[in-house]
């Protein structure tokens, strides 16, 4: 079982979305196997007559919506952006499904591990930059830019043109000068338009001028407990030797 464990066990579970089996998006994957899954439609989930049903931001809004207006037990959960948006997210969903207090013991857990970072030394911090898919970076007021400051390094996209939220062309990448690059993807995942850009020549270059840090996507994409082994790995590429 992950170290950060889950709120309910797969026994209470009537089913779970199908990418929960997939391990470069899932942080539960073997858990995900002993669970019957589902696409995302209605008309899966309803016959199971569940006591609640958890949807996210991204869920399909045809069944979302389709879901509402026959007043099924909905709990609607966002994309939280910063360490305290997790832990609220963790306790709301602990007390919908019964379980408060393993919902504080996970918020505990999480915290205890972030707080057990090793701080960073006097003067200037490592410059990084995270890389996602077509370009995108994560600038401030974000999560990923909050993990970065915990685990001592200082986010460049702010610096960058566009770099804040958005999508910028590699060469601003490479011209940037970051100490450290951070590609936000699974090393597995499969080829893809947007997940090109991830591969190209330049890039591959780069990596061995900088230090470098593959990231899983699904240690913060969805954010979790899990979000502590995101800052774990930061924290431990910024000690690594240039």
């Amino acid at each position: 079982m992950p170290r950060w464990s889950v709120l309910v066990g797969p026994e209470r579970l009537a089913a779970v979305t199908w990418l929960a089996r997939d391990p470069r998006a899932s942080t539960v994957a073997p858990l995900a196997a002993r669970v019957p899954i589902n696409h995302g439609l209605a008309e899966e989930i309803l016959p199971l007559d569940p006591d609640l049903i958890v949807a996210g931001r991204y869920t399909t809004r045809v069944a979302v919506g389709l879901l509402t207006r026959l007043d099924a037990p909905l709990l609607e959960l966002d994309v939280p952006q910063s360490v305290a948006g997790v832990a609220e997210q963790i306790r709301g969903l602990a007390r919908a499904v019964g379980e408060p207090e393993r919902g504080e013991e996970l918020v505990a857990a999480m915290r205890s591990r972030l707080d057990a970072l090793p701080p960073a030394a006097p003067g200037p911090r490592p410059t990084a930059v995270v890389l996602r898919p077509n370009g995108f970076v994560a600038g401030s007021g974000s999560l990923v830019d909050e993990l970065l400051s915990r685990a001592g390094l200082e986010n460049m996209a702010d610096r960058l043109p566009l770099g804040s939220q958005g999508a910028l062309p590699l060469e601003a990448i490479i011209l940037g000068g970051a100490d450290v690059l951070i590609v936000d993807a699974a090393p597995d995942a499969p080829p893809s338009l947007a997940g090109a850009l991830l591969h190209h020549p330049a890039l591959k270059a780069l990596k061995r001028q900088v230090r470098t840090l593959s990231l899983p996507s699904r240690l913060w994409t969805c954010p979790g407990p899990q979000i502590a082994e995101a800052a774990e790995r930061l924290a431990a590429v910024r000690e690594a030797p240039p």
